[in-house]
């Protein structure tokens, strides 16, 4: 994945088409708090997908669970914002035809970044590469240059994902800590006292 011109070039908003600049930058973005933790089944309403395919994702590595990991049955995988908000691109991505390599590269520089930072970028693809923008002047240049047939804004991403998680319960990665090594579901706790008892 990569940027044309200045990556961290300032838009000027004299050449910005009407309506674009909206879609690159957003307004302040409300402190997250990165304690937090969301559950697979919360993921996956949050981002728009399966839990199969969230299953799949997570054993092959393409966006793993950075709050807490699966440690064996019964265990509950943890999902940051910055997680989930990375499944939801992965979703658009691969909906509007993107090979999986591709994605897995563009993941691979989304990791990379601050969560601040990934407001400000708008990924562009022309169905084979994925590029990344972070001005309205490089988004321009994809666009007549025959690059960009379409855009995915990261920033109203963070927007769709904040509204869904705003409905939708989440743990502190502290009390999940707490509880790590305690099964986390009713089914495990039977097993367990069952196996001990």
């Amino acid at each position: 994945m990569s940027g044309t011109g200045d990556a961290t070039g300032q838009a000027d908003s004299r050449h910005v088409p009407v309506g674009a600049q909206g879609l690159l930058f957003t307004e302040d973005l409300p402190m997250l708090d990165e304690q937090a933790g969301y559950r697979g089944p919360v993921a996956c309403r949050a981002a728009g997908i399966t839990y199969r395919k969230l299953d799949y994702w997570a054993r092959t590595g393409l966006v793993e669970p950075s709050v807490r990991p699966a440690a064996g049955s019964g265990s509950q995988r943890l999902y940051s914002f910055q997680d989930i908000l990375v499944l939801k691109v992965v979703k658009r991505l691969l909906d509007t035809g993107v090979s999986l390599q591709q994605i897995r590269v563009a993941v691979g520089h989304l990791r990379e970044r601050g969560v601040e930072d990934l407001a400000q970028i708008t990924l562009m693809s022309d169905g084979a590469s994925v590029y990344e923008c972070t001005s309205a002047d490089e988004v321009i240049d994809l666009v007549q240059g025959g690059q960009g047939v379409f855009g995915i804004a990261v920033g109203r991403v963070w927007r769709e994902v904040e509204g869904s998680l705003a409905k939708l319960p989440s743990e502190r990665s502290d009390e999940a800590d707490a509880g790590h090594g305690e099964p986390t579901d009713e089914l495990s706790r039977r097993r367990r006292i069952r196996a001990t008892g």
